[in-house]
C-alpha cells in the first residue's frame, strides 16, 4: 500500500509540475509559487504535500518548451540573447552580469532580461537612465544570501523594444557573492558579455559561472 500510495504521490507531483510549468509558459506567471497555486486550482488539488519542487518545474518547462515550442522557443531565445549582449554593453560601466532564464535557456515569449549591476550608490542607475531619455519604474527584488538571510535591493524596470528588462542593483562588493537561485538554492549563476556572446554562438548555456 505504502508502494501504491507513493506513486500516486509521485504521480501527481508531476501533472501538478506540468501544469505549473504550462501556466509559466503560456501565461507569462513568473514567479514558482504562484504558478504551482494556480496549477492546484486548475487541477482542483488540494494535497499541499505533492507540489513538486522548483527544479521539478523548470525541467516540466523544458519539456513542454521542447514538445509544444520547439521551433519558435529557440527563436525567440536567441532574439532575448542578442538584446541582453546589446544591454550588457549599454550598462558595461556598471559590470552588467545577465541571470535568470534567458541565460539558462529557459526563456518563454513572456520572460524579461535580468541584469544584476553594481553600484554603491543606485541613484546613480536612475540618472544614468534618465541621461539616456529611457523612462523606467522603480522595485525592489528580494534575494536569499548564502547565510540564509532574505535581502532586499534596489531595481530599475523599462521596455526596450518589446523586450521587458529589469535592473537589479546590487553594492560593489556584491560581485563577490552573488545570491541564492529561487529554482534550486544553489549560487545564482551571473554571466558578462563575453560567455552570452558564446550561448549566441553555439547554443549551449555555460556550465561556468562568471562573476
Amino acid at each position: 500500500m505504502a508502494e501504491r500510495g507513493g506513486s500516486r504521490e509521485r504521480e501527481m507531483r508531476n501533472r501538478i509540475a506540468q501544469e505549473a510549468a504550462r501556466v509559466m509558459v503560456e501565461d507569462g506567471v513568473k514567479d514558482f509559487y504562484l504558478a504551482k497555486r494556480k496549477a492546484l486550482q486548475h487541477l482542483n488539488v488540494t494535497a499541499s504535500q505533492a507540489l513538486p519542487r522548483n527544479t521539478e518545474i523548470e525541467q516540466a518547462i523544458v519539456d513542454y518548451q521542447r514538445l509544444f515550442k520547439s521551433q519558435s522557443q529557440p527563436q525567440r531565445l536567441r532574439q532575448l540573447r542578442l538584446a541582453a549582449i546589446e544591454a550588457l554593453q549599454f550598462f558595461t560601466r556598471f559590470q552588467a552580469r545577465l541571470v535568470g532564464s534567458v541565460l539558462t535557456g529557459t526563456a518563454t515569449e513572456h520572460s524579461d532580461i535580468n541584469l544584476h549591476l553594481f553600484s554603491d550608490t543606485p541613484e546613480e542607475i536612475g540618472l544614468f537612465l534618465m541621461a539616456s531619455n529611457i523612462p523606467y519604474d522603480t522595485a525592489e527584488r528580494r534575494y536569499r544570501s548564502a547565510s540564509g538571510e532574505i535581502r532586499k535591493y534596489p531595481a530599475y524596470r523599462f521596455v526596450a523594444g518589446d523586450v521587458p528588462v529589469e535592473l537589479v542593483i546590487f553594492p560593489l562588493h556584491g560581485r563577490r557573492e552573488a545570491p541564492l537561485s529561487e529554482v534550486d538554492g544553489k549560487t545564482l549563476r551571473r554571466a558578462n558579455v563575453g560567455a552570452v556572446r558564446m550561448l549566441v554562438d553555439g547554443g549551449d548555456t555555460p556550465s561556468f559561472q562568471i562573476k
